[in-house]
């Protein structure tokens, strides 16, 4: 049997290609596997549970089917979906976990983690990380209406992206020191994360032991998927076999 990991889908309904291939992903791999984990960015934003939105009711109801077919799914908040509640939740029937999260796979120790707290040499970014991950300032939101909320998450989307264009990408990837502090903090020597949309298995050496990152990449063209079995971890693509707009 397999586990499976994925990230960084950002579905929205402006482009219903990769809700399609995330829908045939759980119709079929994902109903024979040992469990599916999702670290993070599921959505391209996600303002409250109450958001009637189509385009996610239908993302609901396929991760629900998933669930009652006897496939658990683990879900962790990332940087565009971190206001998911008990209520999405309940209707998913996933298990929300922390970030990060210990688990273990095959009889191997894995950390989990979405992978943002990890790009410290972007100050600004994780200036507005530490407002927004904040209970306070999320139940503040929360008591916003749903039109209020979604102009602000529009807004950000569109300060988020001229950040990104603004900055070095080398900025926005992960800082090599904190990696190696935060997997020394936690004991561990595996790291599984996605966010920075760089795929990627790396080896490195802490405390004079082999360890490894990797990096889940995002569906933007493609999906991105690590399988995991008694063998192993396995970084792979799943090719789209739809054109964007179909």
């Amino acid at each position: 049997m397999t586990t499976l990991f994925i990230s960084d889908l950002h579905l929205e309904s402006a482009r219903p290609d990769i809700a399609a291939q995330f829908i045939r992903f759980l119709k079929s791999e994902a109903e024979s596997a040992d469990a599916l984990y999702i670290l993070g960015d599921l959505f391209e934003s996600w303002v409250g549970d109450d958001d009637p939105d189509e385009h996610y009711a239908v993302i609901k109801k396929a991760i629900r089917a998933l669930v009652d077919s006897g496939t658990p799914v683990f879900f962790m908040h990332g940087n565009r979906d971190f206001m998911i509640g008990a209520e999405f939740a309940a209707e998913t029937g996933i298990t929300l976990l922390t970030d990060p999260h210990r688990a273990n796979i095959e009889g191997a120790d894995v950390l989990l983690s979405h992978g943002d707290a990890l790009c410290t040499d972007d100050v600004e970014y994780q200036k507005f990380r530490l407002m927004t991950r904040n209970p306070q300032w999320q139940a503040m939101m929360l008591q916003k209406s749903l039109p209020e909320r979604q102009a602000f998450a529009k807004q950000a989307r569109a300060a988020s992206m001229q950040h990104g264009k603004s900055i070095n990408p080398v900025i926005a990837d992960v800082n090599q020191s904190a990696v190696e502090s935060f997997m020394t903090k936690h004991g561990a020597d595996l790291l599984l994360h996605g966010h920075t949309h760089r795929p990627a298995v790396h080896e490195l050496t802490l405390d004079q032991k082999p360890a490894t990152r990797i990096v889940l990449g995002d569906w933007y063209e493609q999906g991105s998927v690590v399988r995991w079995d008694e063998n192993g971890p396995v970084l792979a693509v799943l090719k789209r076999d739809r054109v964007r707009g179909q």
